[in-house]
């Protein structure tokens, strides 16, 4: 690997540029992932990805699929370039020995990077869900057999001020600093950082499958090992790498969005930790509730890191920073 290969302004760059292109095609359907996964049993608004986004735009218009993109915008940037750009540095300096990697030492390289993008993952998730959970939250007080207030609790006081209970609540938008203000002010820096330790087991486990995989994946399409893979083979790789690590880590992903989620709707669960979080849901939702939204995760992720992957292959930094040449077909 040249210098050149682990510039970190030019990786950062990249990895800035592959977030904010790949959020922006899918993040509808994220949305639509956190309100089925937020769901409990005999309580559902929504019965598929579809019917959520159908009922979305119908209730909160075309805008309403987009509820938390301007944060998850903002925080993408420096989130996919700390987990790129990270996974690059240690996987360059685990090969120093002049040798290749072994599957291990690229598991480990992915382990690292998924650490590291924690530090921002977590806020970015936590402001993000309750913007977008808004909408459920809303549907469900419609709901003429469920117009009891809706139950909060004293740490659920953020979004308390967005709903009227009663027979047509309204609902008052309520912006990420807000959120994020009214956090700090009550709980401090943890208040952001709630389900910190959900997001680890998401993040890291996620990034230990997905990298090693794509890498190899990546490498049946190189014409020479002195050559990279065209820019549709990367695409495809980081389609297929991301929806495997992503249905892989599923559990995960409920457990953090429910720990993370301060309005609660009428009769629904809150958690004390990620232990209470995984034993409420077996108990009473079974095992299938871990597997809720794992269709429309696979669904953001494929093409999210195919994008993500191709946008950062093809050297947006390097060629930002005139260390060379923009070259879309041999990403």
């Amino acid at each position: 690997m040249s210098q050149q290969q682990i510039s970190l302004p030019a990786k950062l760059i990249n990895g800035g540029v592959a977030g904010i292109v790949g959020v922006t095609c899918v993040f509808p359907i994220d949305l639509a992932k956190t309100r089925l996964q937020n769901q409990r049993s005999g309580q559902q608004v929504y019965k598929s990805m579809m019917d959520c986004l159908i009922k979305t735009v119908r209730s909160e218009g075309y805008f309403g699929m987009y509820r938390g993109a301007a944060v998850n915008l903002t925080l993408v940037t420096p989130e996919k370039a700390i987990k790129l750009a990270a996974n690059d540095l240690f996987r360059h300096h685990l090969s120093k020995d002049g040798k290749g990697l072994t599957v291990f030492k690229e598991m480990l390289a992915g382990c690292g990077a998924g650490m590291c993008q924690v530090v921002i993952t977590t806020p970015m998730e936590m402001l993000k869900i309750q913007l977008q959970d808004a909408g459920r939250l809303a549907a469900q007080q419609r709901k003429p057999v469920v117009m009891a207030a809706t139950k909060l609790g004293s740490a659920n006081t953020v979004l308390s001020r967005s709903y009227n209970a009663g027979a047509a609540p309204v609902v008052r938008r309520v912006s990420a600093l807000q959120i994020a203000g009214e956090l700090l002010h009550t709980q401090g820096i943890q208040g952001l950082y709630r389900g910190l330790g959900a997001t680890l087991m998401r993040d890291v486990p996620f990034s230990v499958v997905y990298f090693p995989l794509f890498a190899h994946l990546n490498r049946l399409g190189q014409p020479s090992p002195s050559e990279n893979a065209p820019f549709y083979w990367s695409f495809l790789s980081g389609c297929a790498a991301g929806s495997t690590a992503a249905v892989a880590v599923n559990p995960c992903d409920v457990v953090k969005t429910r720990l993370q989620s301060l309005s609660k709707g009428v009769n629904e669960e809150s958690y004390n930790g990620v232990v209470d979080c995984v034993s409420k849901i077996m108990r009473k939702e079974g095992p299938s509730a871990f597997l809720k939204g794992a269709g429309c995760r696979a669904l953001v992720i494929a093409p999210l890191f195919g994008i993500a992957q191709v946008m950062y292959l093809v050297g947006v930094g390097e060629f930002v920073l005139g260390s060379s040449p923009f070259n879309l077909y041999s990403a």
